[in-house]
């Protein structure tokens, strides 16, 4: 988009103008003495033809007075976010959210803003992050107002802060994480003073709570263009501040010990991985696992005799790591658990294609991936970088020919769901036990020979199981 034409230009207009909830509700501010701007993201959307079902709003009205004028109008009302001079509520389908002018600031101590009501809408404007979310639509006359440029920066595609990014970022030092963010969503270029800023203050991120940092950090990770937020990241030093592993990446290649650049590596799997999702949308627990597939190379690097580089059990030194690294961002334990199994087994694929797996280990990859079996299947597909298009090839067949034995298998057997071929009932009956640690232990033995084994006959079963108690002094 190198020219907003005229219907772009109008977009906000003729959106609002179908829209007839937003000027319901600037009707009634306006009936109250109240103003109220269509604002921020929501114009930026509208601009480029993407105005979702969440839209902002800010006024001079307070919170309280808000309420005051959405009740019996809303669907319904929401007061989470008041303390920060946000109302929330829902009208025909759509979500809002009207707030307060308001001016944040930090104090440079504290890790969270501290809020002020401002009085006029420029002021409003001219406090938000980049110019691109700078501009308002007044409701219901509909009169544009953009002080800042943010117009002219959407058509340039540039990032831009409204007052000196020094002044802006000192405010809410996450804001230069939201740049990368941005730069990664819309595909955007960061104004270089922007990043001269970025660069000078990193250090400045650290008052920002983990929570926070989190949860911009999925958005940038979750973007079209994520490689490019996160190269934003790592050359201003903000990675540093909060993933000091990815920067850690960019391992020193000695003339006597060549081997791939692992941080542009991780970059390229990160964009294979991405290309793989197809149109189910951003999958963040994918692209996590991507990014940090390799985390554990650093600490692992030896060079050999023969001059040869190695990484041995980079996988299970990575898996470690990237827990430590998303338990100190708050990411959920569910969300850590599966981005931290796909990374202990993202090299488990390697040496299938020598011929050396057996049904068993077929049974056990599938066993230990379990649900993240479609979302290994990609990792590993993603990891292959070669630029030997006879090796990329060879691997993407052996890869091939994996998915097909599972699947083969998956038709004679229910890997899904691998059980022993006894359960707790029949092992207490044969075994003569009542439950307790035994039944688990004989039930884990089972489980092994049917990874082995595949499924077997209930005799077979039973005569292993009574074997295995013997060996074990459980002799009934």
């Amino acid at each position: 988009m190198s020219v907003l034409n005229t219907a772009q230009r109008n977009a906000v207009q003729e959106l609002l103008r179908v829209s007839p909830v937003a000027d319901e509700l600037g009707r009634r501010f306006g009936a109250a003495g109240h103003e109220l701007h269509l604002v921020g993201g929501s114009v930026r959307d509208a601009l480029l033809g993407s105005l979702g079902d969440d839209l902002d709003f800010c006024t001079d009205a307070r919170p309280e007075r808000t309420l005051e004028l959405v009740k019996g109008w809303a669907d319904a009302i929401w007061e989470t976010g008041r303390e920060f001079g946000t109302i929330g509520i829902q009208k025909n389908g759509l979500r809002i959210e009207i707030t307060t002018y308001r001016a944040e600031s930090y104090d440079g101590v504290t890790r969270n803003p501290t809020v002020e009501y401002g009085d006029n809408l420029l002021d409003d404007l001219r406090r938000r992050d980049f110019t691109i979310n700078a501009m308002a639509v007044s409701l219901p006359g509909h009169v544009f107002t953009d002080p800042y440029g943010g117009l002219e920066d959407l058509a340039a595609q540039l990032i831009r802060t409204p007052s000196r990014p020094e002044e802006s970022f000192g405010d809410d030092p996450l804001r230069m994480l939201r740049a990368a963010r941005f730069a990664a969503k819309l595909r955007f270029t960061v104004d270089p003073g922007v990043i001269a800023a970025m660069t000078a203050m990193a250090a400045d991120l650290d008052r920002i709570t983990a929570e926070r940092i989190r949860d911009e950090f999925t958005k940038l990770l979750s973007g079209a263009d994520p490689v490019g937020g996160l190269r934003l990241l790592v050359d201003t030093g903000l990675a540093d501040r909060f993933l000091p592993e990815l920067t850690g990446l960019k391992l020193e290649i000695d003339e006597h010990a060549q081997h791939k650049d692992v941080y542009e590596h991780t970059l390229i799997v990160v964009a294979n991985a991405v290309r793989l999702e197809g149109d189910a949308g951003p999958d963040f627990i994918l692209r996590m696992a991507a990014l940090m597939h390799d985390v554990g190379k650093p600490a692992t690097k030896a060079v050999g005799r023969d001059g040869r580089v190695s990484f041995h059990h980079h996988e299970v030194v990575g898996a470690r790591l990237t827990k430590q690294r998303m338990r100190a961002m708050k990411f959920p334990k569910d969300v850590t658990s599966e981005v931290v199994q796909l990374v202990a087994l993202h090299l488990r694929f390697y040496g299938y294609g020598r011929g050396e797996w057996t049904d068993s280990a077929v049974r056990r990859y599938v066993t230990d991936a379990a649900e993240l079996l479609p979302r290994l299947h990609k990792l590993t597909r993603s990891d292959c970088t070669t630029r030997n298009k006879r090796k990329a090839a060879g691997l993407s067949a052996d890869y091939d020919a994996l998915e097909e034995r599972i699947a083969r298998i998956e038709a004679e057997e229910d890997l899904a769901r691998v059980r022993p071929d006894l359960d707790g009932n029949a092992i207490m009956e044969l075994l003569g036990v009542p439950p307790g640690p035994i039944v688990g232990q004989a039930w884990r033995y089972l489980k092994e020979m049917r990874l082995d084994r595949g499924p077997m006959p209930r005799d077979e079963a039973e005569a292993e199981l009574l074997r295995w108690a013997r060996e074990q002094g459980h002799t009934p």
